[in-house]
């Protein structure tokens, strides 16, 4: 069970949590090609799969997911949580963190009384500012495909010192785009499934290493 003691928003994510750029979000599945593609994903370097949980039949994948992980020392997310309601059940099932497509306060506030990371979605510059007056400095930038890279970009002006996770549309082959715009991480979910996507998977990742050690490196 995920700890119940109150998490402040500023706490959330802290550190490397998400050093690695590519967040697998699988949804819609059957339990055993969520776990299938789950494995894939870590074996290409993936650290943190989200498994969105829209409706209750997607619990029971979240869980076996989950169960997975921890054989390999690893967390999961839950996502589309929009309400109370998937916020317990992603509770029970222990998640590390869970994921909205929107910003709502409610939820939040909720995620901070129960210490569970919450992501909410954000489209517009607003809700960019109403999620940091909370604390939040992890935002999800979504629908990606119809923001565009260029809107990350643009609204790094202002927050300099807010965080994206873009998904919603992202592939390994326009991943690149978001990334060298401004985003931190990229969700990306049928590029598991295809070979080609999966070794360009690796080569981000391989990529964003390079990019740490090098820097290391000047310090």
């Amino acid at each position: 069970m995920t700890s119940t003691t109150a998490l402040p928003t500023t706490e959330w994510f802290p550190g490397d949590f998400f050093r690695i750029p590519v967040l697998a979000v699988l949804r819609g599945l059957s339990l055993t090609e969520s776990v299938r593609l789950s494995e894939r994903a870590w074996d290409a370097g993936v650290q943190h799969v989200e498994i969105p949980i829209q409706t209750a039949d997607a619990v029971p994948v979240l869980k076996a997911v989950a169960e997975a992980a921890a054989g390999r020392g690893l967390v999961v997310g839950a996502g589309t949580v929009t309400n109370l309601e998937q916020l317990d059940a992603a509770e029970k099932v222990g998640v590390a963190f869970t994921v909205s497509p929107g910003f709502s306060p409610e939820i939040v506030a909720e995620s901070v009384r129960r210490g569970i990371p919450h992501l909410p979605g954000v489209a517009t510059a607003t809700e960019i500012l109403q999620a940091r007056a909370l604390g939040l400095r992890w935002v999800k930038v979504f629908p990606a495909s119809i923001l565009g890279p260029n809107w990350a970009k643009s609204m790094k002006g202002p927050y300099p010192d807010m965080n994206f996770i873009a998904t919603g549309g992202v592939t390994a082959l326009n991943a690149p785009d978001f990334l060298s715009s401004g985003v931190s991480v990229v969700g990306l979910s049928s590029s598991f499934a295809d070979d080609a996507q999966l070794e360009l998977v690796r080569g981000l990742i391989a990529a964003s290493a390079a990019s740490v050690l090098t820097g290391a490196g000047r310090k």
